[in-house]
C-alpha cells in the first residue's frame, strides 16, 4: 500500500534535530521526498542519514530562516527540481529569562526569539508561497501550549508572544489561502523531550514536575508524538481541515 505522502515533496525547517528530525523521518516513511532545512549543516546531514538508512529519500540545505533573501534563494533552488507540496515551519528557539532582568539581555532574547520563531516562519512561508499555491499544498506550523497559555513558566514573555503569533499566522493564512486550495494548520506540542532542552529539564526538576502534574498522560512527549499529527495534517486524511491547531500536549490543557 502506498504511503500517505507518496508523491509529495516536503521542506522542513529546523529538520536537523528534535521535533523536526522526527517529522522528517515520519514523512519519509510515508513516501515523501524530504528536504531538510537547518542552520546547522551537520544536524541536517544527520537527519538525511537517518532517512536514507531507513530507505527514504532526503537531501539537505543550509538555511537561516531569519535571512529573508536566503529563504528566497533556497526556495528558488528547490523549485528548479520541482515544487514542494508540504512546508513545515518548525525552526525555533527558546530562552527563559525574566523580562525584569538585565535590559540588554532581555532585549536580545526578544529580538532573537521573535526573529526566528515568528519572522522566520513568515520569511520561509512567503518564499515558498508560489510553489504551495501551484501544488495546492499544505503548511504545518509548530506552535506550543504557550500559543494559548503562559503555563508554568513566568519568565518567557518572548517565547509566549512568538507562539501566540504562530497561531494567529496559521489562522490568517488559512483564511486567505483556502481559495487556492492551500491548507494551513498548526501543532501545539506540550513538553517534548529533545536534546536541545535536555539541560534545561535537568536543571529545573521542579518545573518538569509541575508540568507533569498538569499532564493527564503523566509523561513528557517525544518527537514521534508530534510526527503523527504532522503526517495527518500533511496528508489527504485532513483534506477538510484548515486553520486549526492540533494539540499534542498529553492533555495539559484539560487540567
Amino acid at each position: 500500500m502506498a504511503g500517505l505522502l507518496e508523491g509529495h515533496v516536503a521542506a522542513v525547517t529546523g529538520g536537523g534535530s528534535g521535533i523536526g528530525q522526527g517529522i522528517c523521518q515520519a514523512y519519509a516513511r510515508e513516501g515523501a521526498r524530504v528536504i531538510v532545512l537547518d542552520s546547522n549543516p551537520a544536524g541536517a546531514e544527520e537527519t538525511v542519514g537517518l532517512v536514507t538508512a531507513a530507505g527514504g529519500r532526503a537531501s539537505s540545505m543550509r538555511l537561516d530562516v531569519t535571512d529573508r533573501q536566503a529563504c528566497k534563494a533556497v526556495a528558488a533552488e528547490i523549485a528548479r527540481g520541482g515544487n514542494i507540496s508540504i512546508l513545515v515551519n518548525n525552526a525555533g528557539i527558546n530562552r527563559r529569562n525574566p523580562i525584569t532582568g538585565d535590559p540588554i539581555a532581555v532585549a536580545k532574547d526578544w529580538d532573537d526569539i521573535l526573529s526566528i520563531n515568528l519572522d522566520g516562519m513568515f520569511n520561509v512561508t512567503h518564499a515558498f508561497l508560489d510553489q504551495l499555491r501551484a501544488t495546492k499544498g499544505r503548511v504545518v506550523n509548530i506552535g506550543s501550549i504557550q500559543s494559548f497559555v503562559h503555563v508554568s513558566w513566568p519568565n518567557s514573555a518572548a517565547y509566549t508572544t512568538s507562539k501566540h503569533g504562530v497561531l494567529g499566522f496559521t489562522r490568517a493564512l488559512a483564511a486567505e489561502l483556502g481559495k487556492d486550495g492551500v491548507r494551513v494548520n498548526a501543532i501545539g506540542p506540550g513538553m517534548i523531550e529533545t536534546k536541545i532542552n535536555a539541560e534545561a529539564r535537568a536543571k529545573n526538576p521542579d518545573m518538569v514536575a509541575n508540568v507533569m502534574r498538569h499532564t493527564p498522560l503523566n509523561r513528557p512527549g517525544k518527537p514521534e508524538d508530534i510526527a503523527g499529527p504532522a503526517v495527518f495534517l500533511a496528508s489527504d486524511m485532513s483534506a477538510y481541515v484548515t486553520g486549526c491547531i492540533v494539540m499534542a500536549d498529553g492533555g495539559f490543557r484539560t487540567v
